[in-house]
């Protein structure tokens, strides 16, 4: 399978009460993809893009069709100080 770009990869992180839950509670941020993103694009795409420690990627796709990444960062990194850089709190 052909790689996806990766300014391609992430189309937007998802602003919702429970997503701020997983920032402050398991160090989560959760984005919108590309449908042909895999999971190493993910975390490659995070990893270039916001320079961040990526420890897992769980995704999914949702009832509208749409791909939802849930991305776990490593303890040393902080998923709040880049959930206020994108503006998401």
């Amino acid at each position: 399978m052909a790689r996806v770009r990766t300014h391609e990869v992430i189309q937007y992180p998802l602003i919702s009460e429970d997503a701020v839950t997983l920032i402050e509670k398991e160090n989560k941020i959760t984005f919108i993809v590309n449908r042909k993103a895999d999971k190493n694009d993910v975390r490659r795409a995070v990893e270039e893009l916001y320079e961040a420690d990526v420890d897992s990627v769980n995704t999914l796709i949702t009832m509208d069709g749409r791909k939802k990444a849930y991305v776990k960062f490593k303890p040393e990194f902080k998923a709040a100080d880049l959930a206020v850089r994108l503006g998401i709190l």
